[in-house]
């Protein structure tokens, strides 16, 4: 089982000739809205993927469609609480490369409720997982609650903050950053990358694929990413995070789980949109096939 306490919010898609730079006016040349968040991209990935997740997390009283999106995709949606703030939403430019600049209105996201969370997690066992984001509030409690338990806890740590990473240090099995955030921390910390106190550090590097770092063994493995024209990147990262953890929590070898992440990421860029871009474990099979 997959625990997830992760943001929930609505995502503006704005297609722009290319990205506005300071003070520029663009018009969009086309217009849609969807289901977003990393919390919830990530808990559908892993729907996707195959296992069984339960998201915590929290939308206002104009969210329900989201929830009911999740629960469609094969979230278990019991734990998301009504908020008394509006739902989060972003603000998604996309140019006709495929790239991205992002606006997040936090909302309720930053409204966790305790009890919701404790009751969440009441029915955890030893050995199940507990994934992060720092789009919440709440994490570190929700995160030594599971460290405490037994759990695997698993951070992927963006919005970057190398101060929130620290704090949630001494609960993690698993930490996950792109690259230049990777830096930063370790700029932050003092530390190179296998002589952080975390067993496993995960670093994606877009094109280049992704660096598995094992701090016990002191070995990095490399998966490489699949050549793919990209139509829209948003959300790529959130995929290949769902089934990373997905496969791991399966007893995937990290070789495997990742290997089909970087599947289900590429899959994830020749479409529009962040949730709704995300492929089923069929689609990735069939990819990899």
């Amino acid at each position: 089982m997959i625990y997830n306490l992760g943001s929930i919010n609505a995502d503006y898609f704005y297609k722009v000739p290319r990205l506005p730079v300071p003070g520029e006016t663009l018009a969009a040349t086309s217009m849609s809205c969807g289901l977003g968040g990393k919390g919830a991209n990530q808990s559908v990935a892993m729907a996707r993927a195959g296992v069984e997740v339960r998201h915590i997390g929290a939308v206002g009283g104009d969210g329900q469609w989201l929830v009911d999106q999740m629960a469609k995709a094969g979230v278990d949606t019991r734990h998301i609480h009504p908020s008394r703030y509006p739902t989060a939403h972003a603000i998604v430019m996309v140019d006709s490369d495929g790239e991205n600049q992002i606006v997040i209105f936090p909302g309720a996201n930053q409204d966790q409720n305790p009890e919701t969370i404790n009751n969440a997690l009441s029915a955890a066992q030893p050995g199940d997982w507990l994934l992060l984001q720092n789009e919440t509030s709440h994490q570190k409690e929700t995160a030594r609650i599971a460290a405490e338990k037994g759990m695997v806890v698993a951070y992927s740590a963006a919005p970057f903050d190398a101060d929130t990473v620290a704090a949630l240090l001494p609960y993690l099995r698993l930490l996950i950053m792109n690259e230049i955030e990777a830096g930063q921390l370790a700029k932050a910390l003092g530390a190179e990358l296998l002589h952080l106190p975390v067993a496993n550090v995960l670093v994606t590097k877009g094109t280049r694929g992704v660096d598995w770092h094992d701090t016990r063994l002191m070995q990095t493995v490399s998966i490489p990413a699949f050549p793919v024209t990209a139509v829209d990147t948003t959300g790529a990262g959130d995929t290949f995070t769902g089934y990373a953890i997905a496969g791991l929590s399966s007893g995937l070898s990290p070789q495997s789980a990742l290997r089909r992440a970087a599947a289900a990421a590429a899959i994830s860029v020749t479409r529009a949109g962040t949730a709704d871009a995300i492929p089923t474990s069929r689609e990735v099979e069939a990819f990899l096939a």
